[in-house]
C-alpha cells in the first residue's frame, strides 16, 4: 500500500504541495535570517511527495513557538488553506479519504512546521 499510495498521491496532489512547499523555502532562503527556515520548508517538500508511512512528531520549545508564530503569519495559513482545500476535494469519493488523511497531516504540519520532525 506504501508504494502503491505515494505513487497515487504524487499524481493526484504531492506534487503540486511539494511545490507550494518548495516554493515558500525559495522566498524564505532569500535572505539568511530565514535560510533556516528555507531549509525546514525543503524538509517537508520532500515529505509532501511520499507521506505514506510517515509520522510527524513534534517537540515544543519556546524558540520553535516563536518561530512558528512568525512562520503562521507570513506563509502557514495559504499552505494550511491549500492543503484543506485537497483534503475537502480528495473526501468527494471513499477511495480519496486516504489521501484526505494525508492532505490534512500537511495542512496541520503546515500550521507549526518548527519543532517537527518526520519519523
Amino acid at each position: 500500500m506504501k508504494l502503491i499510495g505515494n505513487i497515487i498521491w504524487f499524481i493526484f496532489g504531492g506534487l503540486g504541495g511539494a511545490l507550494a512547499w518548495f516554493g515558500a523555502g525559495l522566498l524564505w532562503s532569500i535572505t539568511i535570517v530565514g535560510l533556516p527556515i528555507g531549509v525546514q520548508c525543503f524538509k517537508f517538500a520532500r515529505l509532501s511527495l511520499a507521506p505514506f508511512n510517515k509520522e510527524v512528531v513534534y517537540h515544543t520549545t519556546t524558540t520553535n513557538f516563536v518561530v512558528n508564530v512568525i512562520w503562521l503569519l507570513i506563509s502557514g495559513l495559504p499552505l494550511a488553506l491549500t492543503h484543506l482545500a485537497s483534503a475537502l476535494l480528495l473526501t468527494i469519493t471513499i477511495i480519496g479519504i486516504p489521501f484526505a488523511k494525508q492532505s490534512l497531516k500537511l495542512a496541520g504540519l503546515s500550521l507549526r512546521p518548527f519543532g517537527a520532525t518526520i519519523v
